[in-house]
């Protein structure tokens, strides 16, 4: 149509520019396969999570039927059934260690309770149990449950790493609180990991310190009491109001009619979670 016309030539691609498109294109490859790569590990960490609370869950419901069969068991039988001794204690220092003698200052020092309200968790063998008793009048003790372990490090906890103090974050801590609830084979490793707990003071406060516990007072092994006593401090550390005012003030001397407390108690369902 046009035979004078002379056709445009296109001009060829620059070397360069070839060589950044195929870089791009390896590069665009790379970035897809470490992408593809890290969302399949992230779900294997899901399901490996998923899978070790389940674990962790089972476990802690086998334990618990474990006590009731036991009992229900004795109880048909006309027998008593005594659970075996518990391996973990929660140790809050309710008196500071000034003015103490050199010896319970030391035993304070050992289990980490340098200041008012400190708490720690102890393994329960004989030379815990030697130290409990020479600073009993000056801790608060007792065997807590799963629920107060739960709550003591999910709120409450803090980690260690050269000696500064870390926030505890991210699905390892179901690892940790089991070791802990269980006393397990990495339980030390696992509470010294642990920065002593910074507890508040309990709702209502502390009437009497320097009584025994058995006596009306604060001081000494309260054994499962002392989940009562988290709660009150959990309590005033969220600003919130206790369900059961009443029962706190019967177990801290109140004029509260012990029959009332008794029915509360028993109508209240004693769970483990």
């Amino acid at each position: 149509v046009f035979p004078n016309k002379e056709k445009k030539k296109v001009p060829a691609v620059p070397e360069t520019l070839k060589k950044k498109r195929r870089n791009f294109a390896e590069l665009k490859i790379k970035r897809l396969r470490k992408k593809f790569a890290q969302k399949m590990l992230r779900k294997a960490r899901r399901k490996l999570i998923y899978e070790k609370a389940k674990h962790y869950h089972k476990e802690y419901r086998q334990m618990y039927r474990t006590e009731i069969r036991m009992a229900r068991m004795a109880r048909e039988a006309g027998d008593f059934y005594v659970p075996a001794e518990p391996k973990l204690a929660f140790v809050i220092s309710i008196i500071g260690i000034d003015g103490v003698s050199p010896k319970v200052r030391k035993v304070l020092q050992l289990l980490h309770l340098r200041q008012i309200f400190n708490g720690n968790f102890v393994k329960l063998n004989k030379a815990a149990l030697n130290m409990l008793r020479i600073v009993e009048p000056y801790i608060a003790s007792g065997y807590p449950n799963l629920k107060s372990v739960n709550e003591l490090i999910y709120k409450r906890g803090y980690g260690k790493i050269k000696k500064k103090l870390i926030a505890l974050t991210g699905n390892a801590l179901i690892d940790l609180i089991h070791e802990t609830y269980t006393v397990g084979k990495c339980f030390k490793e696992a509470n010294k990991f642990l920065w002593p707990f910074k507890l508040s003071s309990p709702w209502g406060g502390m009437k009497k310190k320097t009584t025994h516990f058995v006596e009306g007072g604060d001081a000494g092994n309260r054994e499962d009491q002392i989940n009562r006593l988290i709660r009150r401090i959990n309590c005033r550390a969220q600003g919130l109001t206790p369900v059961i005012p009443a029962l706190w003030e019967a177990e801290a001397g109140g004029s509260r009619d012990q029959e009332i407390e008794t029915i509360l108690v028993n109508m209240v369902k004693p769970r483990l979670y």
